[in-house]
């Protein structure tokens, strides 16, 4: 049986694209979940802003890179050496395009870097590439110079609330209740009683997207649907939509239309160019007919509900 609760939240790691800045570093996002680190990306310094962040390196961990360009996977390095010097025991899986196990390899020949645990690089395909107790992983290919994957962690359902006053209509003796609560079909007085009786419908889980760095396409459009909160490559605003079609990125307004279109409840935008000082001051003139829209910065955290729980609130 599913858990009924976890606790998950974002971390940003890293805002800035390709170039870094005094206030942001290169691209990193953690995803904690019930203790596990899902982590998206890893541009250069990734290893100290995990000190930073008080992450930790011995946990539960996945890593998946959306591309190979530097500014999201040459912080790999540096993070499986930092974990092998500080003894880390448990058994590590990186995902990633086609090209990742050489780069990985090569490079860790070249540092003469033997690690302290076991180490799985797995080549991701579109689709479900990941499937958990309660979540999968799902990649969906996103139009930028070499292949990139834009990544989904969705939760699978959670058991509907069970209505005890059901039970007690229906005669249910209390012994048996956990095993309808474990999906169970149980018999009282030869009349067999089905879960569903007296539990309500399955309560959706989470579902959040990251794009990596691509142009918006209707692919990636139907891959945001759905999503309660989605994190998308903003590496230009209007001024600049020019080079953002040159150098395939998205500019703000790109990603917040794309976004409103899919249905999206949350949007924070991301990966930002170095020639940007004031993100907040361009991003509120322009985003005021896209709700729920924010810029990342470095280190700052978002607990995400489950939307049954926002449910709850607007009731209230």
């Amino acid at each position: 049986m599913l858990k009924t609760l976890a606790n998950l939240k974002v971390i940003f790691l890293g805002t800035s694209s390709a170039i870094p800045t005094s206030e942001r570093g290169l691209s990193s996002i953690a995803l904690v979940r019930e203790g596990e680190i899902l982590l998206f990306d890893a541009g250069e310094g990734t290893q100290r802003s995990f000190f930073k962040a008080n992450l930790g390196f011995n946990k539960k961990m996945k890593i998946f890179i959306s591309h190979l360009h530097g500014d999201h996977c040459v912080g790999l390095l540096g993070l499986l050496q930092t974990m092998s010097m500080l003894e880390r025991t448990l058994p590590l899986s990186v995902y990633g395009p086609r090209g990742l196990l050489g780069f990985v390899k090569n490079n860790m020949k070249s540092l003469k870097c033997e690690l302290s645990f076991p180490l799985n690089i797995k080549i991701v395909a579109e689709g479900t590439f990941l499937e958990e107790n309660e979540y999968v992983v799902r990649a969906c290919k996103g139009k930028h110079f070499i292949t990139n994957y834009a990544y989904a962690l969705e939760e699978k359902d959670r058991p509907g609330v069970f209505e005890p006053n059901n039970a007690i209509r229906l005669g249910i003796p209390k012994i048996k209740w956990s095993n309808l609560q474990k999906d169970e079909t149980v018999t009282v007085k030869g009349k067999k009683i089905k879960p569903e009786q007296v539990i309500g419908p399955k309560r959706r889980g989470r579902k959040i997207v990251i794009s990596g760095d691509t142009r918006p396409t209707l692919k990636l459009k139907h891959f945001l649907e759905g999503s309660d909160v989605a994190i998308l490559d903003s590496t230009y605003f209007d001024e600049h939509k020019e080079k953002a079609k040159e150098h395939m990125h998205m500019t703000a307004s790109e990603a917040m239309e794309l976004s409103s279109k899919a249905g999206v409840k949350k949007v924070v935008l991301t990966h930002f160019s170095s020639r940007y000082r004031d993100v907040a001051t361009i991003l509120a003139s322009i985003s005021k007919k896209h709700i729920n829209t924010i810029a990342a910065t470095d280190f700052m955290e978002i607990n995400i509900p489950y939307p049954d729980e926002l449910t709850e609130k607007k009731k209230e």
